[in-house]
């Protein structure tokens, strides 16, 4: 019996390890709860179109105070309870508080919104009447606490990889144990006295029970889930600062595997920024710049067309223009219609004077599936005229008629349809968006209840809107090329506007194809199989054909799926993807909730970023399953084998935990926080099929395996002889030697697990401040232990030689990896 204080140092030193472990881990998710809840926060921001103290601005749902009107337009969630006040086809999804499935119309006999439903169609002002926890929505929040997230598919796999280990751990404890036990009963057998047991052969058990129970602790891997929770966290803080907004754990590793991303055009290729920069008007194509003067602009065009086509601007439009706090004229709206109301400012309309002209009786806003906004209004002479802007091919089949050159109202035949059909194929091929403006003089015949007809318009003119492509795209569809990604585009637009913005952005190749929603739609399986993985444009596509599209990638190519969306009826696509990408300035709340990732600025250059953030995510949790699986199997080989053959483990139980930590907690720490570099966007993506432990990890880890037990068995068998110890502390300093070593070659395979098939792993190692902290700590730590904490950790001090042999030994660890890593192997 040791007794006290002696007795305790043992159990101190356990207690002491684990409660570093729990310290450190603790943290750690203290930190990563800190950092969901910032990021839970920023997916809260939303900011609302209102009203208040006579000025249309701009504000975070979080301000809104009762007595503020809210613009609403299709897609938006409502932030408030609130009275509709005046609106038009107004439809709103209450399947999220009722359960009710079709949509309710709301109305002035019915003018009830409630906080948190959806606009599925039309645009209302709604004067705000409750906000915050009093609203309808916040009643039901109130009596529900949120999940936390759910485990991502890669912390699956790695909970069952640490499972099997753990049983083969636990396997070779209960054997040892065994054999330990065996060999007591052996000697008391041949000593004659197995019917007498006394106190000391009881702590001998306990002594072998301590070694199997040390067994299992090394080798079971509690640091794989740290690993996994680490190194997302860190992407998810990361991607923030680079415009990323992580809704999902799960995206995180996903989009690393990407094999496909099908971009929007607009607003993610291009700026989103848009100017009416060329005009067709009265049969003549017009140059339009903001220098240009209006005077000169407007010389060749009749009043009647001018006054025609301001009546159209200005009515038919979801946009508005208003005088600001600083008495400044602001254009409000969507970058197309802000592009159109300034192209009717530079004409010299008056927006407010134009509007009260006429009364507005009916209202269709914009949806991509009609790709086309009409109103009607009720004019001061008597009667109804329908105004209606959109795709210009869908417009132009709706007209018959056409203003001339004087201004009069003329028969469209083949030759004018044709030159109009030119026009808009030239404004396309410029890379421009094309609109198609137009009117209907319908009588007296019109009741609101009906939908606006749609046949026998008069073409008002055409517009053709540039919407330059952002910087750094082209560069960006380059970097996806070599990672292996495939980068498809899918738009609305004209193909012509398609195939020209896809050129520029390198997109579109010699080998690709562009090809229109109707004709993609009316393809058979069978077609669609050879087609699809020729399909690099998708133009006049309807969110359906995008749905589709994204499906067939996944199901049938078994492909990875990125897709980026900003409309309401993006929602199924970005639902159906592996990885939903909504736009975080132009998206709707709808397209928002239906995604993984919110693109903060979007732009599709973020899109990469979040492309090598998972790439990194992937390779940093491989490095270090990698690192600790070869610590892994060498504590297990060394302690099983060593208890067998000699009845002891040379690795006491506190050594063990400290090296457990070292590997779990620590290497966590280092490995799963390296950040990307660009060499990870010119590898191959994983995929859907790719193995997590692939081949080249597995020679790593059985090279620096094998090295690392030959050099443990050679000091445990021949340590005594090489470094001329004798005497009683014999023993003890040997152990030492053996701890010191094993654990300085653990240091030196995480410097070499940074890399898996590169022979220089410092590259880049200063700019990783985590890695270089945990490693001095790891070192700084080892020296107190050996030097101060003998009693507790069962070690002694060592000579300066035995420093540097132990350190050597392990220092040469990394030539051997590097050897190791020259073999040629398959990647899988």
């Amino acid at each position: 019996m040791e007794g006290w204080p002696k007795g305790a140092h043992d159990g101190l030193g356990i207690v002491a390890s684990i409660l570093l472990v729990v310290f450190v881990t603790a943290t750690s998710d203290y930190k990563q709860s800190l950092q969901f809840k910032d990021l839970d926060k920023e997916k809260k921001k939303i900011a609302v179109q209102v009203t208040r103290n006579g000025y249309r601005q701009k504000i975070s749902i979080y301000d809104l105070l009762p007595g503020d009107i809210v613009h609403l337009a299709i897609g938006d969630q409502i932030p408030a309870d609130g009275l509709f006040v005046s609106g038009f086809s107004l439809l709103i999804n209450e399947s999220c508080l009722t359960g009710e499935s079709e949509p309710v119309n709301v109305t002035s006999d019915n003018p009830f919104l409630l906080s948190g439903t959806k606009v599925q169609d039309g645009s209302c002002k709604m004067l705000v009447t409750t906000v915050g926890m009093r609203t309808q929505w916040g009643k039901l929040m109130a009596t529900l606490s949120e999940g936390g997230d759910d485990e991502t598919p890669l912390q699956v796999k790695l909970n069952g990889v640490a499972t099997v280990i753990g049983k083969i751990g636990l396997f070779f404890a209960v054997v040892t144990f065994s054999v330990l036990v065996q060999g007591l009963f052996n000697r008391k057998l041949h000593d004659g006295s197995h019917w007498s047991w006394s106190g000391e052969d009881a702590l001998e058990i306990l002594e072998y029970f301590a070694v199997a129970v040390t067994i299992v602790v090394v080798a079971v891997p509690e640091g794989l889930p740290l690993a996994v929770t680490l190194s997302l966290a860190f992407a998810m803080k990361k991607m923030m600062n680079e415009k990323a907004l992580v809704r999902h754990l799960a995206a995180c590793e996903t989009m690393g595997s990407a094999t496909n991303i099908c971009s929007d055009k607009t607003g993610t290729l291009t700026t989103n920024h848009m100017t009416v920069v060329k005009a067709y008007i009265c049969g003549k194509i017009r140059e339009v710049s903001s220098s240009l003067e209006t005077s000169a602009f407007c010389s060749g065009i009749p009043d009647s067309s001018l006054r025609m086509l301001l009546q159209s601007i200005f009515n038919n439009t979801g946009g508005e223009v208003v005088k600001n706090e600083d008495n400044k004229i602001e254009v409000l709206g969507t970058p197309t219609e802000t592009a159109l109301l300034e192209f009717g400012l530079l004409l010299g309309g008056d927006f407010q004077a134009v509007q009260q002209e006429s009364k507005m009786v009916k209202v269709e806003p914009f949806n991509s599936v009609k790709k086309r906004m009409g109103v009607v209004l009720e004019i001061p002479g008597g009667g109804f005229r329908a105004h209606c802007k959109g795709a210009s091919e869908i417009i132009l089949a709706a007209c018959d008629k056409v203003m001339d050159s004087n201004g009069e109202v003329v028969l469209l035949n083949e030759a004018s349809i044709n030159h109009l059909k030119d026009t808009i194929e030239q404004f396309a091929s410029n890379a421009l968006r094309t609109l198609c403006l137009a009117y209907k003089e319908m009588g007296n015949e019109f009741c609101a209840e009906n939908p606006i007809p749609f046949g026998g318009y008069t073409c008002i003119g055409i517009v053709g809107i540039k919407d330059p492509v952002r910087p750094g795209v082209k560069e960006s569809v380059a970097i996806c090329r070599s990672a292996g990604i495939t980068v498809r585009m899918v738009t609305g637009d004209n193909i012509n506007t398609a195939k020209a913005i896809a050129r520029e952005c390198g997109i579109l190749t010699d080998k690709g194809i562009a090809i229109e929603g109707p004709e993609f739609r009316l393809k058979s399986e069978e077609e669609l199989r050879e087609l699809i993985p020729r399909i690099q444009v998708m133009a006049r596509s309807s969110p359906l054909d995008k749905h589709t599209l994204v499906k067939l990638l996944r199901t049938t190519f078994e492909e990875v799926c990125a897709v980026t969306g900003d409309g309401t009826n993006d929602a199924p696509a970005l639902h159906e993807a592996d990885i939903g990408l909504a736009m975080g300035i132009s998206g709707t709340e709808v397209a928002k909730e239906s995604a993984d990732v919110i693109i903060l600025d979007d732009n599709f250059s973020t899109i990469i970023s979040v492309a090598k953030w998972g790439r990194s995510v992937y390779i940093n949790i491989q490095k270090f399953v990698q690192f600790q699986l070869t610590v892994n199997v060498v504590a297990l080989i060394v302690n099983f084998s060593s208890a067998c053959l000699t009845g002891s483990a040379p690795l006491t139980a506190v050594q063990l935990l400290w090296v457990n930590m070292i590997m779990d907690t620590l290497g966590a720490l280092a490995l799963a926080t390296e950040p990307p570099n660009d060499d990870l966007m010119k590898r191959p993506p994983v995929g859907r099929k790719g193995n997590f432990i692939s081949n080249v990890m597995w020679r790593n880890i059985l090279g620096q395996s094998c090295y690392q037990f030959f050099i443990i068995w050679y000091l445990q068998t021949r340590g005594k002889a090489v470094f001329h110890l004798g005497g009683p502390n014999a023993d003890l300093i040997l152990n030492t030697l053996i701890f010191n070593t094993f654990v300085f070659s653990q240091v030196f395979n995480e410097i070499s697990s940074r890399e898996m098939e590169k022979i220089n792993v410092f590259k880049g190692i200063l700019n990783n401040y985590v890695f270089v902290a945990v490693l001095a700590s790891t070192v700084l730590f080892q020296i107190i232990i050996i030097e101060f904490l003998g009693t507790f950790a069962n070690t002694c001090p060592l000579t300066l030689q035995q420093w540097v042999s132990s350190v050597s030994l392990g220092f040469l660890g990394m030539p051997i990896a590097a050897a190791v890593k020259m073999i040629p192997i398959g990647p899988m």
